[in-house]
């Protein structure tokens, strides 16, 4: 392909609206432009990325016995309804009617309508297992679509799902995908880790997420080197120490004159305090009533383990004039002794002694506080994020934290849907019963966006050579010299022939524009064919990745590139 004839309007300057690396170079390098807010359009050499992402996913999915298939992005809500999702997905589900005002949604995910599809022509055992998928756009409404691709209101994504006679099945289908999708991400040749995760709106009783491993992610990791324990923080167990049962540790409760303190910060500087000795309770709203979760001073509370414990839709964080004019009291001075609303500990709180609380008074705490004694929650559980130097759950050893992306998420549906929708077979024994499911999904546009976040420096993106839109750049110093042109046509002509892609920079440009150009579009090989090597017949090969180009005779040229990529025979 000829640079005068590609589609590829680069950028110099950084668009403003571009906060991360990848929707900076994407932008930049010509890749996407916005249409509107988290929705964009592919240029060429995007969709020459996401094509490759595409043929690597097909094959494993295809190696290990997935059949793809294609269906509808709208979706009946009779369907959602009948799986009881209609009303629990919430406000991110694009919903629509008809002009005979029946409701749709365009689908953010596909359970229900594979679920249906496969109930309605499958009825035997004989007939499953079955691994099922396509490579669609999905929808989903956020409330705030940013980062480019990572968060968008309209992105690709591969969803498969398995369905099986029993959860023997199911261990089998699941173990098929979660080994193709390591070979996925091997061949995208992108760092990643697969850790335990949460199953969110999806369902399910055991999920794993695929992350790119990125400085910049979303997603914290925490991860044992010792015994390869990971997970997403969300996930994340924390371990905690046995409980003490010295009960002449326990010191009279009493309240305290605090007045102005408001933050646990302040209550350690007004009391002389180290901040393992204090418990806050964070009031949240959940599914029309307050609910308060305490956790240690220094501790965050995992918004996701609580919502699971409660089995609620809607969880928020209150607003503190609300929660002051309803309970009377400011959010600095609520505690779990005789509080008004019900009330969940960390398991934290179950083995510290004697610590401070706020006093359901304003200007006071307590100091001496007991769980068993002073207080009885309604439940001890799990509800922090853990940390980096926490003990790990499995081994014990401490455990360290990370940043990635994640690209793929797998779960074990088990008869989420099938039960919900009636979805049954025939046994080998007569008996009727449920699909045991699986899903599968890996986000296509998001791991090109992954991979630039983990392959780029400060010149643009260093695509890895599996999933480059172009392998190799011819850049003519000059392309008004006819010995440059003819060398670099030469060239061009001998790799093509070998199979390889490559771009041909026969623009009038300035050599330092070009070198710019190709750096930030991330082509894996450069050859510079110039005035002085070319007098002695060297060109110049650089790769990307590598600061300083390498002299080469140039009818050993074809054969260094063919080195460098890998593809010789």
């Amino acid at each position: 392909m000829k640079s005068s004839e590609m589609f590829n309007p680069t950028l110099r300057e950084v668009p403003s609206e571009a906060e991360i690396v990848s929707h900076q170079l994407l932008l930049r390098g010509g890749f996407i432009r916005k249409t509107s807010g988290g929705v964009y359009s592919y240029l060429p050499l995007a969709f020459r990325v996401l094509k490759k992402i595409m043929n690597i996913v097909r094959e494993e999915m295809d190696r290990a016995g997935g059949q793809e298939l294609l269906m509808p992005i709208i979706q009946p809500a009779e369907l959602w309804q009948e799986s009881g999702r209609w009303d629990v997905y919430g406000d991110e589900m694009f919903r629509l009617k008809d002009r005979h005002n029946r409701p749709f949604a365009l689908g953010p995910t596909h359970e229900e309508i594979i679920t249906t599809l496969v109930n309605q022509d499958v009825h035997s055992y004989r007939d499953i297992p079955l691994l099922l998928y396509q490579i669609q756009n999905k929808y989903r409404d956020e409330i705030r679509p940013r980062f480019g691709l990572m968060r968008g209101r309209e992105f690709i994504m591969k969803d498969l799902y398995s369905f099986d006679m029993d959860e023997e099945g199911l261990d089998i289908s699941y173990k098929k995908m979660y080994e193709a999708y390591n070979r996925i991400f091997q061949r995208l040749d992108l760092k990643y880790r697969v850790v335990e995760a949460d199953s969110g709106a999806i369902g399910g009783n055991e999920s794993h997420e695929f992350m790119v491993l990125a400085d910049t992610g979303e997603a914290e990791i925490i991860y044992c080197d010792n015994c390869n324990y990971a997970a997403n923080v969300e996930k994340a167990e924390c371990w905690v120490d046995k409980l003490s049962e010295d009960k002449n540790a326990l010191k009279p409760l009493e309240k305290v004159y605090t007045p102005g303190v408001r933050t646990v910060e302040h209550l350690m500087q007004e009391l002389n305090l180290p901040v393992h000795t204090i418990a806050k309770t964070l009031i949240y709203w959940a599914d029309g009533q307050y609910i308060g979760a305490v956790v240690r001073g220094d501790r965050e509370v995992n918004e996701v383990k609580l919502k699971n414990l409660l089995g609620c839709n809607d969880l928020v964080i209150a607003e503190a004039s609300q929660v002051c004019e309803a309970l009377g009291v400011s959010v600095g001075s609520l505690g779990p002794v005789g509080a008004e609303f019900k009330v969940y500990a960390d398991l934290e709180i179950q083995q510290m002694k004697n610590f401070v609380c706020g006093a359901n008074e304003d200007a006071y705490h307590l100091i001496n506080v007991n769980l068993g004694r002073d207080f009885v929650p309604e439940m001890v559980a799990d509800l922090r994020n853990a940390v980096k130097g926490d003990r790990c759950p499995v081994c014990e050893s401490m455990v360290n934290t990370i940043r990635g992306i994640e690209v793929g998420h797998i779960f074990k549906l088990g008869t989420k849907y099938s039960q919900a929708m009636k979805a049954t077979c025939l046994d080998n024994n007569g008996q009727e019963r449920p699909f045991v499911m699986g899903c599968y999904g890996i986000g296509i546009s998001r791991t090109m966006a992954a991979a630039v976040e983990q392959n780029s420096d400060e010149d643009g993106i260093i695509w890895p050579i599996p999933i480059a839109p172009y392998q190799v750049i011819i850049v003519p110093v000059n392309a008004k010299k006819n010995e440059q042109m003819d060398a670099a046509l030469s060239l061009y002509e001998q790799l093509v022939e070998k199979g390889l892609e490559v771009i041909l920079d026969d623009r009038d440009e300035r050599a330092g524009v070009k070198f710019k150009d190709a750096d930030l579009t991330g082509i894996p090989v450069r050859i510079t064919i110039g005035p002085k090597a070319l007098q002695d017949n060297k060109v110049e090969i650089k790769k990307r990745w590598e600061k300083e180009p390498v002299l080469t005779p140039i009818d050993e040229a074809v054969a260094k590139t063919e080195d460098i990529l890998n593809l010789k025979k």
